[in-house]
This record gives C-alpha cells, sequence and structure tokens, in this order.
C-alpha cells in the first residue's frame, strides 16, 4: 500500500486529528494512537455505543492501534521519545505550547529523529492573537466569515450539520500536508512541522465569494448568493408527499430542461433574472413540485438532463445503487461485534487502494506489544 512502512504517533482525540490518521491508516500507515490511561479518547463515550465504545470512535479509529502512555510521566516521556525515534509522524491537536511544556515539542523531537513530520491541528494556529483561545468548529467557521453566508435571506445564520472546519480546515489539510512533508523528506532527507489552522483552512474554502469581496470590497449577503439562495434554478423544493427534491440547473441547458419538464418554458429566458422575479419563480415552482410525489417527478425528471435529485435521508442514502457501486458503505468484520457497518474510503487508486484492514483498538490494547518492539518494556 501506498504508506506502508510509514509510522504514525497520533495524540490528537475526537474528530480533527484521528479523521486525518484515518486516513493514513487506510493506505497503509501504522498508526499507533498515544493515549491517556483510564481515560483514552474522548470519542469512545459518545452515544450511541456498539460495545464500550461508540460507533463514531470505531468509525474513525480502524486500520489503528492503541498504547496507553502518561506523558507528564517521566518514565512514560521517556518510552514515548523511543517511539518517535522509530517514527515518521507525530499528530497532535493541543493548544499551543501544551507540548512545549510536556517536553515533547517539534524543536525537541526533531533532535531526536530530524526526519520526524510534526503535524499540529488547532483552531487558530500556532502563532497569532488568537493562538491559545479555545474554540469548537462553530466558532472557527463564524471567524473566517462562512457562517455569516449561510442561511436563508434575512433569516439567522444556519449551523451546518457537518463539521466543515474539523474536517475540511483541519483534517483534510493536515493529511495533505503531511504527505507533502513526507515527499519533501524523500528529496532532503529532513523533517518538518505541520502547521494546520482549522480557521485557516475554512477561509481557503471560499473561493466563489471570498475573490470578489477583495476585487470589489462589495460584501455579498446572506440568501442572496448564487449558490445558496438566491437563484430558482438553484434550489429545494418540496414534493406532495411532503418529501424534497433539489434542483441544480444552473447552466442554460439544464434550466430549460427542468423548465419544460414542470411546464413553464416562459421561464427560460429568466435564469439569470433579478431576485425579485428569482423569488416569484420559486413560489410557482413550488406550487407545481407540489402537485406530484416525489417518486413521480423522479420517474419524469429520469428522462430529462436537468440536475435534478432527491434529498435522500440516511436510510435511503446507504441503500442508493450509487452509493453501493461506489462501496461508500462498507461491511466490515469485527471479532466481537460480528459485522459492522462503517463509511467507505472515498479516495480510489487503480493500483494501491485503501483497505479497512482492521478494527478500532480496544484502549491500551497494543501497549505491551509495541514497547516491546521497541526494546522499551514497561
Amino acid at each position: 500500500m501506498p504508506l506502508t512502512s510509514i509510522r504514525v504517533l497520533d495524540l490528537s482525540r475526537l474528530l480533527p486529528g484521528p479523521y486525518c490518521s484515518m486516513i493514513l491508516g487506510d493506505f497503509g500507515a501504522e498508526v499507533i494512537k498515544i493515549e491517556e490511561p483510564s481515560i483514552g479518547d474522548y470519542a469512545r463515550e459518545y452515544m450511541p455505543k456498539v460495545d464500550e465504545d461508540s460507533a463514531f470512535y470505531h468509525s474513525l479509529n480502524r486500520n489503528k492501534k492503541s498504547v496507553c502512555l502518561n506523558l507528564k510521566s517521566a518514565d512514560d516521556k521517556e518510552y514515548f521519545l523511543k517511539l518517535v525515534e522509530e517514527a515518521d509522524v507525530v499528530i497532535e491537536s493541543f493548544r499551543p505550547g501544551v507540548m512545549k511544556r510536556l517536553g515533547l515539542d517539534y524543536e525537541t523531537l526533531k533532535e531526536i529523529n530530524p526526519g520526524i513530520i510534526y503535524c499540529a491541528i488547532t483552531g487558530y494556529g500556532q502563532d497569532g492573537p488568537y493562538a491559545n483561545v479555545p474554540g469548537h468548529d462553530v466558532n472557527y467557521i463564524s471567524y473566517a466569515g462562512l457562517l455569516n453566508m449561510m442561511g436563508e435571506r434575512n433569516g439567522k445564520p444556519q449551523i451546518p450539520a457537518a463539521q466543515i472546519a474539523d474536517i475540511g480546515g483541519g483534517a483534510l489539510p493536515a493529511a495533505v500536508g503531511i504527505l507533502l512533508a513526507l515527499f519533501g523528506r524523500e528529496k532532503t532527507g529532513k523533517g518538518q512541522m505541520v502547521d494546520i489552522s482549522m480557521m485557516d483552512g475554512v477561509i481557503s474554502w471560499l473561493p466563489t465569494l471570498l475573490p470578489g469581496y477583495l476585487a470589489t470590497n462589495n460584501h455579498p449577503n446572506r440568501g442572496e448568493l448564487v449558490l445558496s439562495g438566491k437563484l430558482a434554478c438553484y434550489e429545494v423544493y418540496q414534493t406532495k408527499d411532503k418529501k424534497w427534491m433539489s434542483v441544480g440547473a444552473l447552466e442554460l441547458k439544464f434550466w430549460s430542461g427542468f423548465c419544460k419538464a414542470i411546464g413553464k418554458e416562459n421561464f427560460i429566458s429568466q435564469l439569470d433574472a433579478p431576485m425579485e422575479v428569482q423569488d416569484q419563480m420559486k413560489i410557482e415552482i413550488q406550487n407545481i413540485i407540489f402537485q406530484k410525489s416525489l417518486d413521480e417527478w423522479m420517474e419524469i425528471f429520469s428522462m430529462v438532463d436537468s440536475c435534478v435529485t432527491p434529498v435522500l435521508s440516511f436510510d435511503e442514502m446507504i441503500e442508493n445503487p450509487q452509493v453501493k457501486a461506489r462501496e461508500m458503505i462498507k461491511n466490515v468484520n469485527h471479532d466481537e461485534l460480528g459485522t459492522v457497518k462503517q463509511v467507505g474510503i472515498p479516495i480510489k487508486l487503480s493500483e494501491t487502494p485503501g483497505r479497512i484492514r482492521g478494527q478500532a483498538p480496544k484502549l491500551g490494547e497494543h501497549t505491551k506489544e509495541i514497547l516491546e518492539e521497541s526494546d522499551a518494556v514497561k
């Protein structure tokens, strides 16, 4: 596999760091979770649980091993430093300064292993006035200006259901940064620090909004964005059976097909009409869509190239033929639980695909094994 022989020491907990190391583990890296004895990753305690640990924890921590170390203990710190000598990557998500106080910061670790890739995932990065300010996903997307753009016109900002900052602003840039640093090490022989700020990552998610503001100084308004509430051609409509369908007919050819299918050919020329016209079209389109069930509309649009799709619930999504074809819900064998379902691997490589090779570890399951391998028997 692409990352076979790469050893990752993951000190992070909850979502951003474990998601990042999950990606690395799915493609062959040996990921060792360094967990606090007795407590471990807080994600273990989330509900619902599938054994003594949560479904959330099992999903994020497949293909990993667990070693319990108390990094405030001199002996356990020595064990960790011994592991660093043999490692390629360290991932942590503490506030800036915590690892330095423990004597385990990047400057210290690179003296032990000059090739180490040290990735710190934090809310605001390692420097700047907010470096030590606490926060969660909602705070990072707030500072980034994204939350202000989410929601309906004249309404309050709407918190997204998925964690944009944690995953899109933190975990994914961290995985890319680690892989870039590993690639760089192949050329230079040296490791480096990967400083990931979740707020930075979210700001980078705004290419359809922010450049226009920077160029014109004209601030977009919530609910008046081309891809978020302004256009009748890019909207969600309710059907007769109280289900929902989404329309993404942005291009004229798709909009034309949509308008013909609902019997409103006079709307075709109004694709880019002013907002008051868009609002009126939305009302008329909603009245039409409400006359048929979702299945009836999907039958009609199955013959039309118009970017119309059903809004699926989770139970409908996992049975969707495209989801099945792409194996995005996988049946995984577990020693105690039997067959369990997990989210699949979204990165498809033709020659060296990712695999779910092992189940999430119990707390400290591999402590003895890993420390013995490092000649550091506890």
